[in-house]
């Protein structure tokens, strides 16, 4: 009989493993996320239109964008392919652009301070006053012609009553911007007609008036001069310029590179033939060189809807109008477009604007249609992530979803439409058109990349986020120091282990209560991110963790297991790392040090400061023992204080002493550890104050109670420590025995008498006492 293995019977799942569910804006709800082919992922994140720095806005989108990338790829373990368009035309450009250009070469054409300058100053000031300032002001107040400086008084003094500014600010959200732009020109004009009567001259004055006033003096010289600009290379020049900028910003911040970037002027002949398709397929109309896409045609079909992000938002006229960018308003008053919602797909160049050719004349395309024929160029007809700002999603995505589907005959052009909240800074929406905004270049200048990250973290990526003052130097960097000082500590404890067994396991409840704490932090973790990349929740149990490990390291002393405590730090910082936290080398415990020393590296440079601070401590200790004093025990302990306290805080390195007599080592930043001495420093500078503040306050209570003391008993009741003629009559001890009357005292009068007596009596006995010492 031949012998075969025993049947095998599988187990039973415990618990289920969580599906990938994303919150998908097409929806307003959470889906199981079902990618077309496998586990490859067709993603196309909108990118910047590139014509200014890089601000707060830019950090929370692409940075929060970011992480959600990470998590699918590096946790998740999808293959995403990822794209990303640069937007390099563009209305914002153009102006921007033409505005620069006839800005500087009327400033290079400036040679002094004259009334010309001024003149012309002066000219787009009152322009200024008269169409944007006054836009928002109601018509008795509004600046009139011929009297703009007598209006202007007459506008400052308006505005100063908070409500009505308040019911300005409704009209037009610009007005501060507008203002800010004409009281610093009016200044600088004042400025310069002074110096101009005091024949001040010199080209330096005339340049601050001119810089002072560049915004106004741009726009007007760009409305008389727009048409005169027509080298092609002053567009091109800016946004390649500002795109550096932006990926050099973008890496700063962690921010991987996409896998493809494509750039609209790259995609012009594409964009054509895409444009002639959806006139084919009979959603677009031609006019006056334009081309526009036909929503009612489109949303009239059987197969397609228009609107599908925000179908409330089909009439709404001002964001119609943002999205078609500052032509919009001539567009729609000429009577080209057959309905408000229409959108322009080939806008026909005016001059002073970049063009070209197409079957309607020479032109530039329209905003909307740049993300559709790119991503179509990558993916095709259909994609399973498309994602950006939730400021994008109508008009620009709704608008990008329909021009798609009316080229690609298909009803679905994008699965999953994933949108990140907006972003407010102290409790105020961040506006680049409103020059409230925060540059990245600014914000890194107090905060570190991955303090930002945290910060975005720490909030869900399709929530608003209020970035403040009290969340970064609050929570953010409580978050970070909790890490910090965990990974120090248990790199410490790594540090010390010599991995020599004491013929003991350390392998007992303490620990299986750690490695089960482990395991469920684990499948937390999944469950949470599962859920829609629920960051502050995954951020949460890895502190927990944290937090656990920690009391375990505090409890077990001795009888501590290193690889335990090693399995839950690896762990946490393996998916800080996954988050885009991590710094140095990857096989480092934690999230890495910001800069880590490579082969390269001048040994001599790095240790000799170790060295000379270990040397200067070992001549101290040698001295003391050579000497022999009796003291020596106490001034080593002192060195060693001073070691620890003093001379190796500047070179990054904690000393923790233990219970058994043995330093944890630990390596921290330098600044923190200088930081940590000064804080302790001034709270025990503030302690010992306060001691020395209760003991002079004793010490004058003393003297107080002693100078009471300075008169004898027998003379407490006798003037001139009591008023003339308040007793009569004294015992031999000097207590009185009848009023200034003569009249007898009480009983109770006289027990009275008698305790002060006493009590004189000893404080006089205390008095002589202290004199005498």
């Amino acid at each position: 009989m031949s012998i075969k293995q025993p049947p095998w019977k599988p187990d039973v799942r415990c618990i289920e493993e969580p599906v990938l569910r994303i919150y998908n804006s097409l929806t307003k709800s959470k889906a199981e996320f079902i990618p077309r082919n496998g586990r490859i992922v067709k993603w196309y994140n909108c990118g910047p239109t590139v014509y200014d720095a890089s601000h707060m806005g830019h950090a929370r989108n692409y940075v929060t964008q970011d992480i959600l990338r990470r998590i699918m790829s590096d946790y998740f373990g999808y293959d995403v392919h990822f794209v990303m368009n640069v937007t390099d035309i563009d209305d914002k450009i153009i102006l921007r652009a033409r505005q620069k250009y006839l800005f500087e070469k009327f400033r290079d054409q400036v040679a002094s301070l004259s009334i010309d300058v001024i003149d012309r100053v002066f000219a787009a000031w009152k322009t200024h006053v008269l169409n944007r300032v006054s836009k928002a002001l109601p018509d008795d107040v509004k600046a009139r012609e011929q009297e703009e400086s007598a209006s202007w008084l007459r506008i400052e003094q308006f505005l100063q009553d908070k409500d009505r500014k308040a019911e300005c600010l409704k009209r037009d959200e610009k007005l501060d911007m507008h203002l800010t732009a004409a009281r610093q020109t009016f200044s600088a004009l004042s400025v310069a007609r002074e110096r101009l009567s005091s024949s001040q001259c010199d080209r330096e004055y005339a340049l601050q008036l001119v810089d002072e006033s560049r915004d106004i003096l741009s726009a007007s010289l760009d409305e008389e001069l727009k048409h005169t600009v027509t080298d092609p290379s002053i567009f091109r020049a800016l946004a390649a310029y500002w795109e550096s900028q932006f990926f050099r910003d973008m890496d700063r911040l962690g921010v991987r590179r996409p896998d493809i970037l494509t750039r609209v002027t790259e995609y012009v002949p594409d964009i054509v033939d895409f444009v002639k398709r959806i006139i084919d397929n009979g959603y677009a109309y031609t006019h006056s060189g334009s081309v526009y896409f036909d929503t009612l045609a489109f949303d009239s079909s059987n197969e397609h809807v228009y609107a599908k992000l925000e179908p409330w938002s089909k009439g709404n006229r001002e964001l119609l109008a943002e999205g078609e960018g500052w032509s919009s308003s001539a567009l729609s008053s000429s009577g080209s477009k057959r309905s408000a919602a229409d959108f322009a797909l080939w806008k026909a160049s005016k001059a002073g604007e970049p063009s070209w050719p197409s079957p309607w004349g020479p032109g530039r395309p329209g905003w909307h249609i740049e993300c559709s024929v790119m991503a179509s160029a990558i993916f095709g007809d259909n994609m399973d992530i498309h994602s950006g700002g939730i400021d994008l999603a109508f008009p620009h995505h709704d608008n990008e979803m329909a021009q798609s589907e009316a080229y690609h005959g298909c009803e679905s052009w994008v699965n999953f439409f994933i949108h990140t909240g907006h972003l407010h800074i102290e409790g105020l929406k961040m506006s680049k058109s409103l020059k409230n905004f925060i540059t990245v270049d600014e914000i890194l200048r107090r905060f570190t990349p991955r303090q930002l990250r945290l910060a975005f973290l720490s909030q869900l990526w399709n929530a608003k986020v209020d970035f403040s003052e009290s969340l970064m130097t609050g929570e953010v960097r409580t978050i970070e120091s909790n890490f910090n000082n965990f990974f120090a500590t248990v790199k410490a404890i790594l540090l010390a282990n010599d991995g020599q067994s004491d013929g003991y396991h350390h392998y007992e409840d303490p620990e299986r209560e750690l490695m089960n704490e482990l395991y469920q932090s684990k499948l937390s973790f999944r469950a949470v991110l599962c859920d829609s990349f629920n960051t502050p929740e995954a951020l949460r149990i890895l502190r927990d963790l944290v937090s656990r490990t920690n009391v375990y390291i505090n409890s077990r002393g001795k009888s501590l297991n290193v690889g335990v405590v090693e399995q839950s730090a690896r762990w946490v910082g393996q998916m800080l790392r996954m988050f885009g936290l991590g710094e140095g080398d990857e096989p480092d415990l934690g999230w890495g040090a910001e800069q880590t020393v490579n082969d390269g590296v001048n040994r001599e440079e790095v240790l000799m400061p170790y060295l000379r601070v270990l040397s200067s401590f070992r001549d101290g200790v040698r001295r003391l023992v050579i000497a022999k004093t009796e003291d020596a025990p106490k001034e080593i302990l002192r060195l060693c204080d001073q070691l620890r306290d003093d001379d190796l805080v500047p070179l990054g390195v904690a000393l923790d002493d233990q219970e058994d007599g043995k330093a944890l080592v630990k390596l921290v930043p330098p600044a923190e550890l200088i930081k940590a001495r000064e804080e302790k420093r001034q709270k025990l500078e503030a302690q010992a104050a306060r001691k020395a503040a209760a003991a002079e306050e004793q010490r004058q209570k003393r003297l107080v109670k002693l100078e009471k003391g300075r008169t004898p008993a027998e003379e407490l009741f006798r003037p001139p420590n009591v008023p003339e003629g308040t007793y009569s009559q004294w015992n031999e001890q000097g207590l009185p025995t009848a009023d200034g009357s003569g009249g007898k005292f009480s009983k109770n009068q006289e027990k009275k008498l008698q305790k002060l007596w006493n009590d004189q009596k000893k404080l006089h006995e205390e008095y002589l006492a202290w004199k005498q010492q």
